[in-house]
């Protein structure tokens, strides 16, 4: 299935894929954007919101990197926690995983929140 996410988003095999996950999810869904496999690129200023709400697109921030580095879609919050279904993952939160999980984070480990649909 990661080939098909990164080829999804006109990359090939090996890339990350957090990114080009997100973008398939959305197409899958029926919305023709995002679609890019670059995380940082899911976070135009005109898409920001401030609280996160099921559906949207979050962003963490690395500093060693000077960028969003990872993203996933908020499936619902409950509180500070932001429950969350990231791809290239793994159970200990590596960015650069093996799979699709559902994770838990804390609304302060999160950068930015992004709203791809209407």
């Amino acid at each position: 299935m990661v080939e098909e996410y990164l080829a999804y988003s006109g990359l090939k095999k090996g890339n990350p894929w957090c990114a080009a996950w997100v973008s398939w999810c959305f197409g899958k869904a029926g919305w023709p954007a995002p679609r890019s496999a670059w995380s940082p690129s899911l976070f135009p200023q005109r898409r920001a919101v401030q609280a996160p709400e099921p559906g949207l697109v979050f962003g963490i921030y690395y500093p060693e990197l000077k960028r969003i580095a990872h993203c996933g879609i908020v499936e619902r919050t409950q509180g500070d926690m932001v429950h969350t279904l990231e791809g290239n993952t793994n159970p200990a939160g590596s960015r650069e995983g093996q799979g699709v999980y559902r994770r838990l984070r804390h609304r302060r480990s999160i950068a930015q929140y992004a709203k791809w649909f209407n």
